[in-house]
């Protein structure tokens, strides 16, 4: 697999699954899926495109025949493996055959707001490149194989408590895995000096919009204050962003801007003037605008849409 510009990118769930026909299945603001791709594909061969994605991406391999591509380097899917990637690799799949393939999809914004609001603090592996393929003995498989499938029992119910539930039990998979990948991992000795950079700047990226959203600081950091904290040009730390990710280090920062004031619209009771502060804007307009012009919905529509009433403070 080769990253080209032919490369698609799937900016949602929805988009993902309405490529290979199954639009209708998926909400439109979907942010969690869960599916045994042996419901998916049925003809075989299945070679996939070359993709990106905006979401993270969980696969748990039980009993198949094929291949999976990431960022150029292909392993073979072995029967009992786990593997995650986080947004933004080049990626794709071959199979020759699936009996059980199951594949769990989530947005950032669902992780923090039904895993743990410090999710990556929590869970730092996350903020990894990404993790080969890890073949597990069937016992320990079984341990995920019990919990993915107790998701998709709470995924398929009308439950208004349905993503909560499913948070908790991701919980206990993640735990799972940050106990399986990370003993002895080192991703520097597995890495370029490259993929250290990006992993330092992710890491920075995701513990500045904390403090700003916690009020510890209030000016929104430029490229140069990520590139100056790895003593970096920044036109360099932009270079290798880009390379690296295949999204500019603007896109990187706006985004993680917008998945923060979504969680705040949803999840606080602040008025839009003081979620814009928090977030570094100095005028409400301004941000109002920003996260129109992103999410093509006013921040005020949005709480609303998700049934948390606009405070009267809000300007």
């Amino acid at each position: 697999m080769k990253p080209t510009k032919e490369a698609m990118n799937f900016n949602t769930i929805h988009d993902l699954y309405s490529s290979v026909g199954l639009g209708d299945k998926i909400d439109k603001k979907c942010e969690f899926s869960i599916f045994n791709l042996a419901d998916i594909h049925t003809e075989f061969p299945y070679i996939s495109p070359v993709y990106r994605s905006d979401f993270f991406s969980f696969l748990f391999v039980k009993d198949c025949d094929g291949k999976l591509g990431i960022d150029g380097i292909v392993s073979d899917a072995f029967p009992c493996s786990v593997y995650f990637d986080n947004p933004g690799h080049y990626k794709n799949f071959t199979w020759y055959a699936i009996k059980e393939v199951y594949l769990i999809t989530l947005t950032e914004s669902f992780l923090k707001e039904n895993v743990h609001a410090d999710v990556f603090e929590a869970f730092p592996f996350l903020l990894s490149e990404n993790i080969p393929p890890k073949a597990l003995t069937l016992d320990a498989f079984t341990q995920f194989e019990y919990m993915y499938k107790q998701i998709l029992k709470e995924y398929n119910t009308d439950s208004p408590y349905r993503n909560k539930l499913i948070g908790y039990l991701f919980v206990i998979i993640l735990i799972k895995i940050k106990e399986i990948f990370r003993n002895g991992y080192d991703p520097v000795s597995e890495g370029s000096r490259r993929s250290e950079i990006v992993r330092k700047f992710k890491t920075m990226l995701e513990q500045h919009y904390r403090d700003l959203s916690n009020g510890k600081v209030e000016k929104v950091f430029r490229v140069q204050e990520y590139a100056d904290a790895q003593n970096l040009h920044p036109n360099y730390l932009s270079m290798v962003i880009k390379s690296k990710t295949g999204k500019a280090i603007g896109t990187w920062i706006a985004e993680k801007t917008i998945a923060e004031a979504k969680s705040m619209l949803r999840n606080s009771s602040a008025s839009i003037k003081e979620i814009s502060y928090h977030l570094g804007f100095i005028e409400s307009a301004h941000f109002s605008n920003y996260f129109k012009k992103r999410t093509k919905v006013s921040p005020a529509l949005f709480r609303k849409e998700y049934s948390v009433s606009e405070p009267s403070s809000a300007k």
